[in-house]
């Protein structure tokens, strides 16, 4: 049953949590928008495939934001806390810091299961989804636009120019069409307008053509014929796609699926050391998240009578630097050079051993600070900086009131 003090902290926790995890979303989708639109354009795709790439790449990043915001959230709180008293007021009725903290590892049972759905189940199948957009845009299948101005090459045998589209490529104006057929026949055709239209069969569309010549040219013909037209429906073959491959990859592997390849002992060595790297990674990311409350806690709280954010700071360094760390030990792992568990779950334990420490300096030791002394190497420099800062605005005071008597 949850207390008032209980439900405090779940309000002062919520929406902190709750904007960083926004924030860093869009952060990281926001960087990867720039990209995908470049590489969308470069390949001739609508626009509206960003969409879904975005889509299918955000549980990727909500992997990694979720854990930025429960620490963030928790942090936030208790740092709101300790720097208006009320953290003092609550040691001082008895309150313990593991008593507190229960409402933090609520929040952190609940965001650790949702990472684990995503990075276990979502995100693998999401990360094949956005892996066959990418496929789809170089293969043409999602229907790549004709750009103006250019020559553009449909299939082998077929090329393509248009002057200008009108109404969303619905009217196109200044054609001119050259194919070359299996026999060796050649036609070509030059339009004032054109329109692209569907045909029962997938793999075949209409190019009408209206106010135009066309000439027609074989090695039988001992002149090119030549026809003009006000209306001609030119038949369009559409090149042929190969099929996308299936989720033969190990980070579209779901965790159960992962299980299963790893203890197979007919699985190559290669790929088993894949598999199993990407399932510690995927597996030290989610347990990790069990301490960041009591990582939270240790860098919340500045010293007495201080205001320092350098806590904050340290945590975002933190939380993403173990990330990183995470990431080298999956890529050494993954070759063979370390075994999977010694390269991912080393540093954890390291990290672990780092975070219960700076805890129990918060939670145990009468005024125990764990960042006291960088707090203290970061007041020092700031000093220094603001007095560089002073002297540089004096000399220039004396030397405009020098300049301005001469």
């Amino acid at each position: 049953m949850m207390t008032a003090i209980d439900r405090y902290l779940a309000r002062l926790i919520f929406m902190p949590m709750l904007g960083t995890l926004v924030i860093a979303a869009m952060l990281f989708v926001l960087d990867k928008m720039l990209s995908l639109f470049d590489f969308v354009a470069a390949q001739g795709g609508p626009v509206s495939v960003v969409w879904r790439m975005l889509a299918n790449m955000l549980p990727e990043y909500m992997s990694l934001a979720i854990p930025i915001g429960l620490m963030l959230g928790i942090l936030l709180a208790f740092r709101k806390l300790a720097t208006s008293s009320e953290l003092d007021v609550m040691r001082a009725v008895g309150l313990s810091y593991g008593r507190l903290l229960r409402v933090p590892y609520m929040y952190a049972i609940a965001l650790a299961l949702i990472n684990f759905g995503i990075v276990g189940f979502v995100q693998p199948l999401s990360r094949h989804a956005y892996e066959a957009l990418r496929f789809e845009l170089r293969s043409g299948a999602l229907g790549a636009s004709i750009k103006v101005g250019e020559f553009t090459s449909l299939g082998k045998r077929m090329t393509l120019r248009i002057e200008r589209s009108l109404d969303e490529g619905r009217n196109l104006q200044g054609i001119f069409v050259r194919a070359v057929g299996r026999d060796g026949q050649t036609l070509a055709v030059t339009a004032a307008q054109g329109t692209f239209l569907a045909t029962d069969d997938p793999d075949v569309i209409i190019f009408r053509l209206r106010d135009g010549v066309l000439v027609n040219d074989a090695p039988k013909y001992k002149t090119p014929r030549i026809l003009s037209f006000s209306s001609h429906d030119l038949p369009i073959d559409l090149p042929q796609i190969e099929n996308f491959r299936g989720r033969d990859v190990d980070r579209e592997k779901t965790i159960p699926e992962l299980v299963v390849i790893g203890h197979d002992k007919s699985t190559p060595d290669k790929l088993r050391n894949e598999v199993r790297a990407n399932f510690h990674f995927r597996m030290v990311e989610v347990v990790m998240m069990m301490l960041l409350p009591l990582a939270a806690l240790a860098f919340a709280i500045p010293p007495k009578r201080s205001t320092s954010a350098l806590g904050v700071f340290l945590s975002i360094v933190f939380i993403v630097t173990y990330h990183k760390i995470n990431q080298y030990g999956e890529s050494v792992g993954a070759l063979g050079k370390v075994d999977p568990i010694l390269a991912l779950w080393g540093p954890f334990v390291l990290a672990a051993a780092l975070i219960f420490w700076m805890y129990h300096v918060i939670a145990h030791r009468p005024g125990g600070q764990p960042i006291a002394a960088l707090e203290f190497a970061f007041g020092k420099l700031g000093k220094q900086v603001a007095r560089l800062l002073r002297f540089g605005r004096n000399r220039r005071r004396r030397a405009t009131a020098a300049t301005a008597e001469t």
